[in-house]
């Protein structure tokens, strides 16, 4: 077909005729709307440009974690999804919670079930020692539905990075305690104090005369004056 009649054809579809491939022999032209094409080009790289952009954030759990502190924390978990950002699910057994894994395992599908709307796993929840972990992502945009927030709500993600940062100082605590919850607290014997040291007798100082000398002295001093020796 001639570039004339492909014009005349792409004008009677209210399109555009595009040249894709200039250097080919004939050269490969497509008739299109330019202006969709570029707004789907556009698009697509922006859509790439937040790919390339994505974190990988964490969120820590524990066994038996009290309601209101586990909507905090998938109140966090969603806005990292809704951020574009990859999402780490941490759930830590301590002490004799490691009898029942199962109710880690529970809780991990919970969490799934819960942020269904922002994300799906890439990783589905694998146990490794006293710990449980999976990986999620979020969806596409158009496909996001908020469950924690408003569909519409904007979040200041600076204020997350202070809380990760409260979150790992109290997991420091809890390793060096290595306490657990509920558990008694057992109080500390005191240390027998140290037995007092018996009190030193004073020391008595002796000074050593020499006898003879004292004898020579006193036969000295018994003589008549005359006879000593000046």
């Amino acid at each position: 077909m001639s570039s004339y009649d492909a014009l005349q054809l792409a004008r009677q579809k209210g399109l555009d005729l595009v040249e894709i491939a200039g250097n080919a022999q004939p050269p490969v032209c497509k008739i299109i709307d330019f202006g969709k094409w570029k707004y789907e080009q556009a698009k697509h790289e922006k859509e790439k440009h937040k790919a390339k952009a994505s974190k990988v954030k964490e969120v820590k759990l524990r066994v038996g974690i009290d309601p209101h502190d586990y909507k905090i924390k998938l109140t966090r978990a969603e806005d990292f999804l809704t951020h574009n950002d990859k999402l780490r699910v941490v759930l830590q057994f301590r002490g004799r919670q490691m009898a029942h894994p199962e109710i880690g395992m529970q809780l991990m599908h919970k969490v799934i079930e819960d942020l269904k709307g922002s994300g799906h796993p890439d990783m589905m929840p694998r146990q490794a020692g006293k710990m449980i972990t999976m990986a999620m992502s979020p969806h596409p945009t158009h496909q996001r539905v908020r469950k924690f927030r408003a569909q519409d709500a904007v979040v200041d993600m600076s204020q997350h990075d202070d809380e990760d940062e409260h979150d790992e100082d109290e997991d420091e605590d809890d390793d060096q305690h290595g306490e657990e919850p509920g558990a008694e607290q057992t109080e500390k014997e005191p240390k027998p104090e140290p037995a007092e040291k018996p009190a030193e007798k004073p020391v008595t100082k002796v000074k050593v005369f020499d006898i003879e000398a004292l004898d020579a002295d006193k036969s000295l001093s018994s003589r008549p004056a005359s006879s000593r020796v000046h």
